[in-house]
């Protein structure tokens, strides 16, 4: 089934058409029927499936179908998002698809002056994407009412029960009086996570999963190799020489390792762009902005950034360090290899980062391709001055020498 068979507003069906949207994906196919019926709906699905639109077509559908003008009289949705940067980026998506209907979305973060976001409030919306710190500090102002909410929408739920937001979604669930609907979109399910879903959605919502058997997309080529903490950044540096027209996210473990790596990439004539939670909103979106346009080709980031940020042409992710949390290589990973598009993963793993690698292979149920680098490869890396064979083709040639080894030895 295509778009243009669906049920909605002929302007929504042009603006899919123009964003590149032919046919749903298999969470979108799954969802939007439901949700169009008013239904509760708990969905997982794993990250770049297209779960953001999976829930804001139907949405945009269903506000604009029952609006006589493009006049606001209160907030018919709300959608909460565990960080400011997955709010700004759902808002963005709202706003893509919206174009030319009746409907309104406004995406509201905490980190940047008040007055001009109070303003836009009181000019009228009708879609509320918003982080609760920010929410809730207007809510306590007066300057938003959620009496008129028929859609409650909880983006990330798995990343805002481990970020504590459990308490701030069952206020906001009892400060909604009106009946309304429910939907529930995570990227992983345990029982924690089922615990919060039923308790926040009707007995007959329906159900949705779509859980296939590689937790990474099949669109990535991800692999890890050996490299000594101290020598990762000549390897960062090789790897984003030797592929110039890359777009690159490198993940980092810390806020203080983001401003390391791009210092030391300065030294080398690299221009970056850092992400975490030391810098100010504003810097943020900068630097997003920065990335996302092309002005700068290899952002920094700290896991802040692993969640729903939707990049399409992301050709690269670099995991400098491993993460902590191994549920976070699948969402680091998926960064790069969205929608359609194919994408490459490397890993830098030191030996002190032996278990987590451990851990993300348990978490995956399978290991993770491993890329040997001969001695000489190694060294030639280090002295690296910006010449030379590309790294990857003599990772490539190595594998080829030990291939062709393996079958002398077989004969």
């Amino acid at each position: 089934m295509k778009f243009d068979k669906y049920p909605i507003a002929e302007e929504i069906k042009k603006n899919l058409d123009l964003l590149g949207f032919r046919k749903p994906t298999d969470i979108q196919f799954k969802a939007i029927p439901s949700i169009l019926n008013g239904e509760d709906v708990l969905a997982v699905a794993q990250t770049g499936t297209g779960k953001t639109a999976a829930f804001a077509i139907p949405i945009i559908a269903k506000i604009h179908s029952a609006k006589s003008s493009k006049r606001s009289v209160g907030i018919k949705c709300l959608v909460m998002a565990p960080t400011r940067e997955l709010a700004i980026q759902i808002g963005d998506v709202f706003n893509r698809i919206e174009r030319h209907t009746k409907t309104k979305t406004f995406a509201l973060v905490g980190g940047v002056e008040q007055d001009p976001q109070i303003q836009k409030l009181q000019d009228g919306i009708d879609i509320l994407v918003a982080t609760p710190g920010r929410m809730f500090d207007l809510i306590s102002q007066g300057f938003i009412r959620i009496d008129k909410i028929d859609t409650l929408v909880l983006d990330e739920a798995d990343r805002m029960l481990d970020m504590g937001f459990i308490d701030d979604i069952k206020s906001i669930k009892k400060k909604i009086i009106r009946q309304h609907q429910t939907l529930f979109f995570s990227a992983t399910i345990d029982k924690d996570i089922k615990k919060l879903a039923f308790s926040q959605v009707k007995s007959s919502a329906i159900r949705i999963q779509i859980s296939p058997e590689d937790r990474v997309s099949r669109n990535v080529s991800h692999a890890v190799m050996m490299v000594d903490m101290d020598d990762k950044r000549f390897f960062l540096e090789r790897y984003i020489n030797d592929h110039p027209d890359a777009k690159i996210m490198v993940f980092v473990r810390t806020k203080v390792r983001a401003e390391r790596v791009a210092k030391a990439m300065e030294r080398a004539g690299i221009m970056t762009v850092t992400i975490h939670g030391d810098k100010d909103q504003k810097d943020r979106n900068l630097g997003m902005s920065a990335f996302r346009h092309g002005e700068c080709r290899v952002l920094i980031a700290t896991d802040v950034s692993a969640r729903g940020i939707d990049i399409p042409d992301v050709t690269a992710v670099i995991n400098y360090d491993l993460p902590k949390d191994p549920e976070n290589y699948v969402h680091r990973v998926g960064r790069t290899g969205r929608g359609t598009r194919k994408g490459v993963a490397l890993s830098f793993c030191s030996s002190s980062e032996l278990q987590d690698l451990e851990a993300v292979e348990k978490f995956l149920e399978k290991p993770v391709e491993r890329l040997t680098v001969t001695k000489n490869a190694y060294e030639e890396t280090i002295a690296y001055q910006g010449t030379g064979d590309d790294v990857m083709a003599l990772i490539a040639a190595h594998e080829q020498h030990m291939e062709k080894k393996k079958k002398r030895k077989g004969k």
